[in-house]
């Protein structure tokens, strides 16, 4: 394995079992991730991409297959170990923004670092900082219901990226914002990657904005395909 091999999964295969009725999702998935990578995953709905993406980030298990994130294979790791490592190494973001409405931009955005052991007032700082990257650094203040659509999605894009991840996870980022808002997050998005250097795979049914991305998969029938 190279050294900026960050995600790599190996005969991944994904089936669901109801009593004696097995679906097979994912069948005999290879995929390697490296550092700064942009990755689409495209396909229908249904066709298992955001299965795809929960097992690479390790929030749900294969049924076979070995999926190993910077070298350890996720499968033999504790759950605290597992936690930690999603913590400090991945980021998520999802279609809907999953901030928490108690809380405020800023509190939202540093709550990874607090969670990793960071004293809350530095992380607040870090997240002042990153809230300043995405544009949203007059709305630290602000709960999410006083942010607009996009304005939480920018939130929870910073969120997701103030632990520096080695790899963003991202399920249909853009896919609840109008045309102009989604193509604001997206030019984020790419932005921060060339940035940060985090690896990002991005699963989306969107072909134009998959086209910007170094490289297209498509999942059919469970497979993936160039």
């Amino acid at each position: 394995m190279t050294d900026n091999t960050v995600i790599r999964c190996e005969k991944l295969v994904k089936r669901y079992k109801d009593g004696n009725l097995e679906t097979p999702v994912l069948q005999d998935i290879n995929l390697q991730v490296h550092a700064g990578d942009r990755i689409a995953i495209v396909g229908s709905s249904g066709s298992g991409k955001s299965t795809l993406l929960h097992l690479l980030g390790g929030l749900d298990g294969p049924t076979d297959g070995k999926i190993e994130v910077l070298g350890q294979d996720i499968s033999k790791l504790s759950v605290n170990a597992l936690s930690k490592l999603r913590n400090q190494s991945l980021g998520f973001v999802y279609q809907f923004h999953h901030l928490l409405p108690e809380f405020t931009a800023e509190e939202n955005v540093a709550m990874p670092l607090v969670i990793g052991g960071m004293h809350p007032k530095a992380a607040k700082q870090q997240a002042n900082e990153l809230l300043q990257q995405v544009g949203l650094g007059h709305r630290a203040h602000h709960k999410p219901s006083e942010l607009s659509g996009g304005e939480r999605q920018r939130a929870a894009l910073a969120r997701a990226l103030i632990t520096k991840p080695a790899c963003l996870l991202a399920d249909e980022p853009t896919g609840n914002l109008d045309h102009q808002t989604a193509e604001g997050i997206f030019d984020l998005i790419m932005k921060l990657n060339t940035e940060l250097g985090t690896a990002l795979v991005i699963v989306t049914h969107d072909r134009q904005l998959a086209a910007r991305m170094d490289q297209q998969l498509t999942l059919i029938d469970g497979k993936l395909q160039n």
